[in-house]
């Protein structure tokens, strides 16, 4: 992992070569990373004090992330998800303020007000969609790229280690290059025990050049994972009825889709389309999941890349989730993603 020293404050300001460039600066009050590609007239901002969140991603000037902000002041003002969160120690929905791990039941703590519960009681996106504790530790540019890398310290926070009690550490890179931007998340194991893994980014998209319902969409999966009411998976899964390309005017989508057909690499890749514009979502192979929401009468969409089902602790233990990630104890969890925009 990497590791500078203290303090940060030494780090440099701006590094730049002669296409890239990564920069720090503040915007209302609030330090933020620049990554640019000049060539491409690409430029990445990303908040590090408001979950590491890549919130905003231009093109010709053009966003292709989603918020409803126009100013990070309001964002601040009224926290929501927006652009890309990241959701941790676990993705989407708990069954009940409980999880299992290694054989054992470890209960969460609602008093201590640090995640949230969703429309029917379950808790919901883990605890780190707003962490402000991440620390920028890499800022770089050369003429292969621009990026940025930060560290988060889960074990140093009590309230966190109350509800998920696996000492462990966060890497985040954000890496721009050759037109697309990519999210590295590398995760140390620093407990005495395997350590469960379930984490995603729920990235909301954008096509400007049409309406949500002129938008279509592949979906690289064979399978659909079957949800409750709740949307929580029973264990069941069904093949994907869907067509691909799937047109968005007909469709609502907030579905679960695994057994996603791969390359040679064992990269997956979801798209959505406009008139011109696409963005392609491009999973490395230890994301095998992929949530897709696209809520009708909205103007987002969202690929969610997912390193398991949804309650995929619970899962594993009553036995309807063999694929459950684990990392042992000192060993380092480490996997990509990729955005791609076209035709912007």
């Amino acid at each position: 992992m990497i590791r500078l020293p203290w303090p940060l404050t030494l780090m440099p300001l701006m590094s730049s070569a002669a296409n890239y460039s990564a920069s720090k600066i503040g915007v209302d009050a609030t330090e933020v990373i620049v990554l640019a590609d000049a060539a491409r007239k690409t430029e990445v901002r990303i908040a590090p004090s408001i979950g590491n969140n890549a919130y905003s991603m231009k093109m010709n000037g053009i966003e292709v992330l989603w918020s409803p902000n126009q100013t990070l002041a309001e964002w601040k003002a009224k926290p929501a998800q927006i652009g890309n969160p990241f959701l941790a120690p676990w993705a989407n929905r708990l069954d009940q303020d409980a999880f299992f791990a290694n054989g054992k039941k470890y209960l969460l703590n609602p008093g201590l007000k640090n995640f949230r519960y969703d429309a029917t009681g379950k808790p919901i996106h883990g605890l780190l969609v707003y962490a402000s504790q991440w620390r920028v530790v890499s800022l770089k540019a050369d003429e292969g790229g621009a990026e940025t890398t930060s560290r988060l310290e889960f074990w140093r926070e009590p309230d966190w280690m109350a509800q998920f009690p696996f000492a462990h550490s966060i890497e985040m890179t954000y890496r721009l290059r050759d037109g697309a931007l990519e999210v590295e998340t590398a995760v140390e194991n620093l407990s005495s025990q395997p350590m469960p893994l379930s984490l995603a980014f729920h990235t909301y998209y954008r096509i400007a050049d049409a309406p949500r319902d002129d938008w279509t969409v592949t979906l690289p999966a064979r399978e659909r994972v079957v949800l409750s009411d709740a949307l929580v998976p029973t264990g069941e899964r069904k093949p994907v009825e869907f067509a691909s390309p799937l047109a968005l005017r007909d469709a609502t989508l907030d579905d679960v889709f695994t057994s996603l057909a791969a390359d040679a690499a064992g990269r997956a890749e979801f798209r959505v389309r406009g008139k011109r514009q696409s963005i392609a979502v491009t999973q490395g192979p230890k994301y095998p999941v992929s949530v897709v929401y696209a809520p009708p009468g909205r103007d987002f969409i969202c690929f969610e890349p997912m390193t398991g089902v949804t309650n995929a602790f619970n899962l594993a233990h009553e036995g309807k989730y063999p694929e459950l990630q684990t990392v042992a104890p000192g060993r380092i969890w480490r996997e990509s993603y990729w955005i791609r925009p076209e035709g912007y």
